[in-house]
């Protein structure tokens, strides 16, 4: 193997022992299957595939980590490509470092801050916005896969491009996912006719099993093996680029695509439990986010509460909430703007913030805190804007090779089928990542020329003894960032193998009061969590696609874990092959006869936990104490028994708490109705709650 190469540049360098104490890492089973000789862990097959090959062919994990991505391009187009941008993480185990690439699309040069602001001075609307070639952010995918393979790899780029251009042009079977994908965005897809012309030829949507072939792309990816990349950006894929950019409103020139440059970052490093936790920097929020989270939980006996415990995800919750709050407020390309780094991680400061946190109730009006009080530097002068625009997806791969080298990659074109503009003649989707820019201008992350817009991208290595051992990330825009503490905090505090931490029900609140959740997390957790004044969304969606390896350093065994959201793939060399299946839609017991809202806010119970007899309205006993937060000692109400089940009237009930009810005919619905108590943010919650950690 050709030894890596190292940057001129200052990194990040972990100290460690010669001789690293051997101790079981966490997230590992041993009933689980084990390879020795190198490892992938990809969203789609075929693609993982192609990593194998260049691992087979003795290539290390970064020359397998840019087959993976060119392969990507091909079988799952939607999400990532040459026409978007990601962040590579690298551990080079000759060195013992860590190295970040950061290939981040870039603003064009012709822009101003008002670029998505209509001639009312107001942000147009989200369709519009994301699908007009003011979206689109100079690609940078291409040039980090180039720069990561002459930096750190043993290949050229004509030969891991090989794999991608044999699936571009002797085709590929569309799977369930990509299937999905396509009949979930068919009027973006219709927007311009090129794309239309791939997923939906003759009006007629890609559905699972069927062909595709895609000679555009497989023409375009010759070129760029025959050519190089110069090819994109400065020839004639880069040419037809802006041109259909510029047709379709944007203001991108040659220039920007010439002026596109790799950026070399330092990881964010923080401590969690005696683990060491290295993720992405600015521009992306992921990184330090992901650690404000951990540290914030830090200060509770997580393993105490229990996996997905009413408990743990309120805590949870309103650490996202706390941690959200300075993301919006403070985070963005660091080239352009200071970003508080320490004093956003901070103990002093991660600790006050943590006093916020009342166990009883959801704190309605979580604002940021004031991190640059622990900076060197005072805070500059710079607006609060707080944006979110809906949730992107991208795609994240991890890699490990027999050498002990480690990729963590997660690479985007931001929402699926990016903006929905294909470039005629070369068959690759562009991004519309420029929407990642806040909207209104006078923030930190407002749109101006040559500045990357904040990501929510996080790569991660987690270390033991100065050692990685799990290379870990997620796609889905902000809710990345909670898909990948959940992940971690499943295999260090909760002790489960990576597999069953990545497939553990997960939630994303991003701020008061909403809560998106995957099915799994039970209702009486739910009804819980509404008692303290979250509201979580009437259904359940997939969060994020984890994807990560891991390593034993006591067995020199590596495993794999793969999401079961898109078709995840784990290969290793010698050994290991998971692919997961589709999952299958659980059945859902039909609505009751009424509907039972409190504070406007619908509770879910179902059709035999609700009745009404002579009039009355009734809940199942157990479920209405906990959707109302009583605890069933101090009611001394009568029950009904209905067919062996205990019941209690909705009204007496209520109304005995202080709540004003109602019943709205058209809605058939009852209706409770309460002030909450505000929650004073002088008093120290933390102080008093049982679970807090006092060693």
């Amino acid at each position: 193997m050709k030894k890596l190469k190292s940057l001129v540049a200052a990194s990040f360098t972990f100290f460690s022992l010669v001789t690293p104490a051997m101790a079981s890492v966490p997230g590992v089973d041993p009933s689980m299957e084990a390879a020795t000789e190198g490892i992938v862990a990809v969203a789609h097959p075929l693609a993982a595939e192609a990593g194998m090959k260049m691992l087979e062919k003795g290539g290390n994990a970064v020359d397998a980590a840019a087959a993976i991505q060119l392969s990507l391009n091909v079988v799952e187009p939607m999400m990532s490509g040459i026409g978007g941008g990601g962040f590579l993480m690298v551990y080079l185990k000759d060195e013992n470092k860590i190295k970040i690439l950061d290939s981040r699309e870039m603003a064009p040069k012709n822009v101003t801050p008002e670029l998505f602001l209509d001639e009312n001075g107001k942000p147009t609307p989200w369709f519009e916005r994301h699908t007009s070639g003011k979206a689109v952010g100079v690609p940078g995918t291409l040039k980090g896969v180039e720069t990561a393979l002459e930096k750190y790899g043993t290949m050229k780029l004509s030969e891991v491009i090989e794999p991608a251009i044999e699936q571009a042009e002797k085709g590929i079977t569309v799977n369930w996912s990509m299937a999905q994908y396509i009949d979930e965005n068919v009027d973006k897809l219709k927007q311009y006719e090129t794309a239309a012309n791939v997923y939906i030829p003759n009006g007629v949507t890609k559905k699972e099993g069927d062909f595709l072939v895609q000679p555009e792309l497989a023409k375009t990816l010759k070129l760029i093996q025959e050519k190089g990349t110069d090819v994109f950006y400065k020839g004639e894929i880069g040419e037809a680029l802006v041109a259909e950019v510029q047709k379709r409103g944007g203001t991108m020139t040659m220039e920007d695509l010439n002026n596109y440059v790799v950026k070399e970052r330092e990881p964010v490093i923080g401590d969690y439990r005696g683990y060491q936790v290295a993720s992405m920097s600015p521009p992306s929020s992921g990184g330090l986010t992901v650690l404000q989270i951990l540290q914030l939980m830090e200060g509770y006996d997580v393993k105490k509460m229990g996996v997905n415990s009413a408990d743990y995800l309120h805590r949870l919750i309103e650490s996202m909430h706390l941690a959200y709050a300075d993301r919006a407020a403070y985070m963005a390309d660091e080239d352009f703007y200071p970003v508080p780094k320490k004093g956003l991680i901070n103990k002093t400061y991660i600790d006050q913030r943590r006093e916020l946190i009342n166990p009883a109730q959801a704190n309605p009006d979580v604002k940021e805190g004031d991190p640059w009080a622990f900076e060197d530097k005072g805070k500059p002068a710079f607006a609060t804007i707080k944006e979110e625009n809906p949730t992107g997806q991208t795609t994240h791969f991890s890699v490990m090779d027999k050498w002990g080298n480690l990729v963590s990659y997660t690479t985007t074109i931001e929402a699926v089928f990016g903006s929905g503009i294909m470039v005629p003649g070369y068959g690759l989707m562009l991004n519309n990542e420029m929407t990642d820019f806040d909207a209104t201008p006078g923030g930190v992350n407002q749109v101006e020329p040559g500045k990357r817009p904040r990501s929510s991208m996080t790569p991660t290595l987690v270390l033991k003894d100065g050692q990685p051992f799990m290379a870990v990330g997620s796609p889905g825009g902000p809710t990345i960032i909670t898909s990948v503490a959940q992940t971690i905090m499943n295999v260090i505090d909760h002790d489960l193998p990576i597999q069953e931490a990545i497939l553990t029900p997960r939630i994303y609140s991003s701020n008061y009061p909403t809560v998106r959740w995957e099915s799994g997390i039970s209702q009486d957790v739910i009804l819980e969590l509404l008692a303290k004044g979250h509201q979580f969304e009437e259904a359940p969606q997939n969060i994020g696609n984890v994807q990560a390896v891991m390593f034993d350093y006591e067995t020199g065994k590596m495993y794999g874990g793969a999401d079961n959201t898109r078709e995840g793939t784990v290969l290793g060399v010698d050994a290991v092959r998971i692919i997961m299946e589709k999952p299958q839609a659980k059945e859902s017991e039909g609505k009751g006869t009424f509907t039972l809202k409190v504070n406007k806010l619908a509770y879910p119970f179902t059709a035999s936990q609700i009745l009404i007899q002579d009039g009355t309205s009734y809940v199942e006993a157990d479920k209405l104490l906990l959707g109302l937060g009583v605890d069933g000692k101090d009611v001394t109400l009568t029950e009904l028994t209905h067919n062996g089940k205990n019941y209690l009237p909705i009204r007496a009930l209520a109304e005995s708490l202080g709540y004003k009810v109602s019943w709205n005919d058209e809605e058939r619905a009852v209706l409770l109705e309460k002030e909450v108590a505000s929650s004073s943010g002088s008093v120290n919650h933390y102080s008093e709650d049982k679970f807090k950690i006092t060693n």
